[in-house]
């Protein structure tokens, strides 16, 4: 046999040289990606959960009875608005802890029936601000930029109105009548007025 074979012949062996020097970076490049993506997902902060800011929540008991304003939210772990607003609302409770209390009330659970009713919520997420006497003073419904929220917050802090949100005053009693009065304006006799 020659030394000149095609087994060892220079060009071949500058390709096997080639193709292991390319996978070389290509291992090397997939340590250093694998690496940043590890250390990019650890240094990634974790926006609080709705469960999380429920668990967390102050008691309703607690929040009615404390004399300090309230900030109530009805919400569902389902609802995406809800789900949108969780970090707007764990930096309000950061940020206002002890001035406030956060009163977190999951619909689903039929445990809040009775303040659902009470508060007529229709929709979700349904914000309640309560005065320091536990007394609704305002409701917001829907999605509500942070300013907006803050606003109302500084003010159910400071006890003037909010500026941001419908508030909800006291009514008027009314007691329909409960048997019809009977005469000629009795809506039920209009064909009673034609005259042939």
């Amino acid at each position: 046999m020659s030394s000149d074979s095609p087994v060892h012949s220079p060009e071949k062996s500058e390709a096997k040289v080639g193709a292991r020097l390319r996978n070389f970076l290509i291992a090397i490049v997939a340590i250093a990606l694998s690496v940043a993506l590890v250390l990019g997902l650890r240094t990634q902060t974790t926006s609080p959960t709705l469960a999380q800011l429920g668990e967390q929540s102050t008691p309703i008991d607690v929040a009615l009875t404390n004399g300090k304003p309230s900030f109530m939210e009805f919400y569902a772990d389902w609802c995406t608005v809800c789900q949108k607003m969780a970090p707007d609302i764990a930096q309000l409770e950061q940020q206002y802890a002890d001035k406030v209390n956060f009163v977190m009330l999951n619909v689903d659970n039929t445990k809040w029936l009775p303040e659902m009713l009470k508060y007529r919520v229709d929709g979700i997420p349904h914000f309640v601000y309560l005065n320091k006497d536990g007394e609704a003073v305002a409701q917001a419904i829907g999605d509500q930029p942070r300013i907006i929220l803050s606003s109302n917050v500084e003010a159910l802090v400071a006890g003037s109105p909010l500026p941001y949100a419908q508030a909800s005053g006291k009514v008027s009693q009314f007691n329909a009548p409960v048997a019809p009065t009977t005469g000629q304006d009795d809506p039920r006799s209009h064909g009673a007025q034609v005259v042939n």
